[in-house]
């Protein structure tokens, strides 16, 4: 298996899916060869400037113009712009020998099957032997496909099934054929986990494989059950989103972003393909075929089942296809759901109430519980597959089975058997021989239900689950905010677990008490969390509620022990590695950048975005990443120290924030001595092991030193851009005060330019500047509007 190594990939066409992938694996630093078809006319423009059909520019255009849209895209399949870099250009007439030297070969072409044959037979005679070839077909039978190729092509070819964005989607659903060597396939699946940052399934050579399968099914019977209740379509997404542990963009608005072209198109492949009551399902209704005539296919074509007139969003009506006002569906069910802890209990409350909400669910989900038990062994091997695919690929809290446990496997068969409903005979089976569950927890180990037996779950071994080990170990201390947990291996990891992971008094005792505890018995401390987000900054109700109340003692208290605090992660005897991913703002920042080091995740969205709510960074934010852009200048050569302090006033006083960890390593919030880890699940692996390798080097604590600071001079400098900005009616008065605050702790106050200071210097112009905002009425008043409305407030 050692001998499959992929430095360099191509991918064989460069439509939306194609320049997806190709940007994905050059994120990951993959340089990728993007070759598409060659032109069969000239543009107006080519013809304009006189070029020819031979012309290279106009050969290589389609990809050319492809990658162009990549810099466009929202939300952006590129982690840096930088990276584009690493895509080569070409196409699929001139530029074929060049496949000799890739090691990975990934064809996106047109769903037919005889133009995928025709690409192989060429890719077949320009490929290196061993090198793997793979398409990412949707729904065509992968096996079909190496009919008449090489022995060696059959030997490494398989199905690489990626979602759509391949950036942000988790799932890649490999499908081997008879042909595939076990070792590719193996090899295959440690890639995409390890390397490509998936989330990995082995899927079955059948229609649209495993989440297609079951989602389009799920999403159908959804229209189906719709249109025979008589519920709206607004009615539908109110219950079918969050509250059922799905996306917020629930069942109809998902289908407007995907595009109802492309959702009649893969419901189509399963139709041609499946017979019978199945067969029946897979007909999309017609309504859904006349909104595709009439080109209502969603939020590319401007509306489809929504239609957004000035503010207010209209919702069509199945039987008219006329837009009316957007309806929610109301039922004493989902009231009670609303009490409930965790989906799982939601869905229970929800499924079996007789009411609209409660009916609704139960027809759905009963009949996608039925389909998924029903397609075991045809479709993937264990229900495990099953309930991963459905979870990295369309964003459900529960795979089927996992929901069907949830709400009560005998329980639900027997209303199932009342109905007149068809029970696959292993679930049956399973039943009679008294097992209740298809997932049971036993010695901390959790079991699957396979051939009559429990098998153990594998996972792969960088999944570090908090919730087993707290259960294994237990904690070493907890509070209300925050846990110290022991890891493993001589480590500890601090667990931020208040509302939203926000920052208030009990996190920062628990974080001086986790530095004091590693210090003494552990080789180094994590700071991450399995949560939503990292942290989004310090617990603004509670100090917005002291503020009205006029207890700036407090607030100052509060300052001084986060100060404190995070001085003592900064200059710790033992190594520090902060692990952020999501959502890492205000506090979230300032928590991570005193850390020997970062372990960040590849989305990791980072910045100080205090100004937002009329303050500036209040826990050492404004110095520390002044002095992370210091350490990034060069050791003995002059530099612009004005220019150090420009770059970062702007990055606060505009709250810039990052788009991924490579946007936060260009933003300096990362140095180029930090990680990104690519799968999110393996974050807090890696961030272990970096601790583990600062242990073993001799880990050093960092030896203070002091900051040389623009000044007076850098002062007025820094604010000319901001007083450009006050004059042409771009910021407020406030905006302006706000400015004047940051510029001032930036250039380290009162004093002549490049005089150096120290750290406590500096934190003490930052406690003040902080507390002197949060006394102002037009701050408060930007606290408030944020935690009611949930964005900025300008006054």
């Amino acid at each position: 298996m050692l001998s499959y190594l992929i430095k360099k990939a191509a991918v064989l066409g460069s439509g939306v899916m194609g320049s997806g992938i190709a940007a994905h694996l050059v994120n990951i630093g993959i340089p990728t060869l993007l070759l598409d078809i060659v032109p069969r006319e000239l543009t107006k423009e080519e013809e304009g400037k006189g070029l020819t059909l031979n012309d290279k520019q106009v050969r290589n255009r389609i990809v050319t113009n492809n990658i162009q849209k990549l810099l466009k895209q929202k939300p952006a399949p590129l982690t840096s712009k930088k990276n584009i870099d690493l895509i080569e250009v070409g196409n699929l007439e001139d530029d074929l020998g060049k496949l000799k030297d890739v090691d990975w070969i990934i064809e996106v072409v047109v769903e037919n099957l005889n133009v995928k044959k025709q690409v192989f037979e060429k890719v077949d005679q320009y490929r290196k032997p061993g090198s793997i070839v793979s398409s990412n077909t949707s729904g065509i039978s992968v096996e079909a496909m190496v009919e008449g190729r090489s022995e060696d092509f059959k030997k490494h070819f398989l199905g690489t099934h990626f979602f759509n964005p391949p950036r942000y989607l988790k799932l890649l659903e490999i499908i081997p054929t008879p042909y595939t060597d076990p070792e590719v396939l193996s090899f295959m699946k440690t890639f995409g986990e390890d390397v490509l940052g998936k989330g990995v399934v082995v899927a079955k050579d059948t229609p649209n494989f495993i989440a297609n399968r079951i989602g389009t099914y799920g999403l159908l019977v959804t229209v189906r059950e719709m249109l025979k209740g008589g519920y709206s379509v607004g009615e539908v997404d109110s219950i079918t989103g969050p509250l059922i542990g799905r996306a917020k963009s629930a069942t109809y608005r998902t289908l407007d972003v995907v595009g109802l072209d492309t959702f009649v198109h893969v419901a189509g492949n399963v139709y041609e393909k499946v017979e019978g009551k199945e067969k029946e399902v897979f007909e999309v209704p017609a309504f859904m075929k006349k909104m595709v005539e009439n080109g209502w296919l969603g939020s590319k074509s401007g509306q489809g089942f929504f239609l957004k007139k000035g503010n207010e969003i209209l919702e069509i009506d199945p039987n008219t296809l006329e837009y009316g006002p957007r309806k929610k569906l109301f039922a004493p069910s989902i009231e009670l759901a609303k009490q409930e802890k965790g989906t799982a209990n939601k869905l229970k409350a929800l499924v079996y109430a007789n009411d609209r909400a409660g009916q609704f669910l139960w027809h759905t989900f009963s009949q996608v519980f039925l389909y998924a038990a029903k397609l075991l062994g045809e479709i993937a091997d264990d229900i495990v597959s099953i309930d991963r695919a459905m979870k990295w690929g369309f964003g459900w809290e529960h795979g089927p089975f996992e929901a069907w446990d949830a709400i009560g496997v005998e329980k639900s068969v027997q209303k199932m058997k009342e109905a007149g409903m068809e029970i696959p005979s292993w679930v049956t089976e399973m039943l009679d021989n008294g097992h209740t569950s298809f997932y049971k927890e036993e010695n901390n180990e959790l079991y699957f239900y396979h051939n009559g037996e429990y098998k153990l779950v594998e996972f792969n071994p960088k999944v570090i689950d908090l919730k087993k080990i707290k259960k294994q170990k237990g904690v070493i201390k907890k509070n209300s905010g925050a846990s110290l947990i022991d890891i493993g291996d001589g480590v500890a990891l601090l667990e931020f677990h208040s509302p939203n992971n926000a920052l208030g008094l009990d996190t920062i005792q628990m974080l001086n008490f986790a530095v004091d505890e590693v210090e003494k018995n552990y080789k180094g401390l994590v700071i991450g969390n399995q949560g939503k987000n990292f942290c989004v900054g310090a617990n603004l109700a509670m100090m917005l509620m002291e503020a009205q109340d006029e207890n700036y003692d407090e607030l100052d208290l509060v300052i001084r022990m986060l100060h404190k605090a995070l001085l003592k992660v900064k200059y710790s005897s033992k190594p520090i590695v902060a692990a952020p991913f999501g959502m890492t703002l205000g506090g979230g920042a300032e928590v991570c950048l005193p850390a020997a080091h970062i372990q960040a995740s590849i989305e990791t969205y980072m910045g100080l975005v205090e100004v937002g709510v009329g303050l500036l960074p209040g826990g050492g934010g404004n110095k520390e990443l002044y002095i992370k852009h210091l350490e990034k200048m060069p050791n003995g050569v002059p530099f612009d120290l004005q220019q150090v302090a420009n770059k970062v006033f702007e990055l606060i006083a505009t709250a810039k924030v990052s788009t991924s960890g490579e946007e936060a390593r260009e933003y300096n919030f990362l140095s180029h001595s930090d990680g990104i880890s690519i799968n999110s699940d393996h974050l807090l692996y890696d961030a272990k092991q970096a601790v583990l390798a600062l242990h073993e080097k001799g880990y050093k604590p960092r030896v203070k030193k002091k900051v040389p600071v623009v000044g007076e001079t850098g002062y007025a400098t820094l604010l000319l851009g901001a007083e450009a900005m006050k004059l042409s009616g771009h910021i407020s008065e406030h905006d302006m005060k706000i400015a004047k605050k940051i510029a001032y702790v930036i250039a380290g106050g009162k004093v002549p330019f490049g005089t150096e200071v120290d750290e406590e210097y500096l934190l003490e112009l930052e406690r003040e500047a902080f507390l002197s905002l949060i006394k102002e009425p037009k701050t408060q008043q930007r606290m408030q509007h944020m935690l009611v409305k949930g964005k900025p407030l300008r006054n």
